[in-house]
């Protein structure tokens, strides 16, 4: 039976969407293209009507999902008395932690990206300057560079601590590496 090309426009945006949760909840290598199209309730042989690679998919899920976090982010903090602190509070909070596959995928998929392809690192530095973009304004130095300067050190240990606090089982621990990185991430901004 032949789709529309409206739903097969759907079918892909769905794929895309389905994709950036399994490849942040189980990594780019942990999970093959027949149990992506599976998760997202379609056929394996419908991945190549849409995509000519795992890679590609891989770069559009990740550009897709960086662009959802910054909007979800921005929209948390904007009319926010104290936006940087706001945004701290949600990226290294315990909720985000324990959510892989709905968190950041800098986070989430940073390493994998180290060793991915150009397309791929192009999706995640992307990503980086939409954050940048997104800090940007909260970063207190005096010039754009100094403001660029600190939006980079911020989003570094952000990212940072948010990855050491999933990485160890004694949850004082992780709340701790939550703490100090949030800490070091507001004293560094101002």
């Amino acid at each position: 039976m032949k789709v529309s090309r409206e739903q097969a426009s759907k079918n892909r945006a769905h794929v895309v969407d389905v994709a950036g949760e399994q490849f942040r909840a189980h990594g780019f290598d942990g999970i093959g293209v027949a149990d992506l199209m599976k998760a997202a309730g379609l056929t394996h042989g419908g991945f190549y009507a849409n995509f000519g690679s795992k890679d590609d998919l891989a770069a559009e899920a990740a550009t897709h999902a960086l662009l959802q976090t910054t909007e979800r982010l921005k929209a948390r903090v904007t009319d926010a008395p104290q936006p940087l602190d706001d945004l701290v509070d949600v990226y290294l909070s315990a909720t985000h932690r324990d959510d892989l596959a709905d968190g950041c995928v800098l986070a989430a998929l940073a390493s994998d990206a180290a060793r991915g392809s150009d397309k791929l690192k192009a999706s995640f530095e992307g990503g980086v300057e939409g954050y940048l973009d997104l800090l940007l304004p909260m970063m207190s130095g005096t010039t754009e560079a100094d403001r660029r300067e600190q939006a980079m050190g911020a989003l570094s240990t952000l990212i940072g601590g948010l990855i050491l606090s999933r990485t160890v089982v004694t949850p004082e621990l992780s709340k701790d590496l939550l703490a100090a990185a949030g800490k070091a991430a507001r004293t560094n901004s101002r």
